[in-house]
């Protein structure tokens, strides 16, 4: 563990050597102690970095999550399967891990909610928005 302005960080170093050095590959990190305050909380970071918050409800921390402007996935761990229904409902995001970090299968569909984007692709839904629907109506009287 190393310690930056305050906060604990596990690893946050680039990898290099003979397999990454033609790339950008950064070690999975855990920040530590996060606050509101992380530039890291309020945006969309497309890497292998959890910022990890202390709460003392559910109720706080869904409130917490929710409250930024993105919505792709959200995870969350518990062996309480009401807790699995209340909070999964109660997320605002297109996509929820349960247990699960890579909650991600072709045949599902892909996509989130708020500035993450609109629609869904993979899977049935993953169609839709290239379908025309129409609906026809005919009554034939003899």
């Amino acid at each position: 563990m190393r310690e930056r302005r305050g906060q604990a960080f596990y690893t946050g170093k680039r990898l290099t050597g003979r397999n990454y050095d033609n790339g950008h590959f950064y070690c999975p990190t855990l920040l530590v102690n996060s606050t509101e305050d992380m530039k890291i909380l309020h945006e969309e970071t497309f890497g292998p970095i959890a910022p990890l918050i202390r709460f003392t409800s559910e109720k706080e921390v869904i409130e917490r999550a929710n409250n930024i402007e993105y919505g792709l996935a959200s995870y969350f761990y518990t062996n309480d399967l009401s807790r699995v229904y209340r909070v999964s409902e109660k997320l605002e995001y297109g996509m929820v891990g349960i247990n699960d970090a890579a909650p991600f299968a072709v045949q599902a569909p892909f996509g989130g909610v708020k500035e993450s984007g609109l629609g869904r692709e993979g899977g049935t839904e993953g169609i839709e928005d290239y379908l025309n629907v129409k609906m026809t109506s005919t009554r034939i009287h003899l």
